[in-house]
């Protein structure tokens, strides 16, 4: 039998969403704030000297512009927030190269993106960032937090989720909720996991070795 409306709502509403916006939310900040891919503006509410920025038209976007040729003056911003975009850039080294210039001294860039992640906005989705690429990439900056979006488990739990979000099964759209529900049910058992490891000889002790994504906040030395 199909989903109804309510518990659909419940269980496709999307398990990365609450992590990030609790990051988002901890990090609010009255600065002047440049919100790079802002289309309908979901974070305004948290940056309220904001300039919406995005490669087309939106509601509220205020600069048509590209984040690899921002086109912006140097330290014009004390804030940058880049959420879900990098992995969508064919040069992200390029956009925070340009996100350092626009950046006053001591400015912070607020920066999620994917990891363990399906092919999202095709056909413009071109990477997957670890946190030893992410640290390469923002290496001009001072890290202050980069943290797992979800732990293992959580993770299989995204990609559950993402299946009957983006698969058809068997051909019948009511059998998307096996990977809804699958995906809510394998939630729990995060504490199974008590240690992980960054190679298969197990030699090697890591944390978070699998992550739907990375949250990062850095600043601009200079202040």
């Amino acid at each position: 039998m199909p989903l109804s409306k309510s518990v659909g709502r419940i269980l496709s509403g999307k398990l990365t969403r609450v992590t990030l916006d609790r990051f988002i939310a901890a990090h609010a900040s009255s600065l002047r704030t440049l919100d790079i891919g802002a289309q309908n503006g979901p974070y305004a509410v948290h940056f309220p000297r904001r300039t919406a920025l995005d490669i087309k038209r939106g509601m509220g976007v205020q600069i048509i512009g590209d984040a690899q040729s921002l086109g912006i003056a140097d330290s014009s911003f004390e804030v940058v927030l880049c959420t879900e975009v990098l992995e969508h850039l064919p040069e992200p080294q390029r956009a925070i190269d340009e996100i350092f210039r626009v950046l006053a001294p001591g400015g912070q860039l607020l920066l999620t993106t994917r990891f363990l992640f399906p092919i999202h906005d095709a056909p413009h989705d071109y990477f997957r960032f670890t946190k030893y690429g992410l640290r390469h990439l923002l290496r001009r900056f001072e890290i202050l937090e980069l943290e797992e979006e979800t732990d293992a488990v959580g993770t299989l739990a995204v990609l559950l989720q993402r299946l009957g979000m983006q698969a058809e099964t068997l051909h019948r759209q009511p059998f998307r909720a096996i990977w809804l529900l699958s995906a809510q049910a394998i939630r729990p058992f995060s504490f199974l996991i008590t240690s992980e490891f960054g190679d298969s000889r197990r030699l090697q002790r890591e944390r978070g070795i699998m992550t739907s994504g990375y949250h990062v906040a850095c600043r601009k030395p200079g202040r």
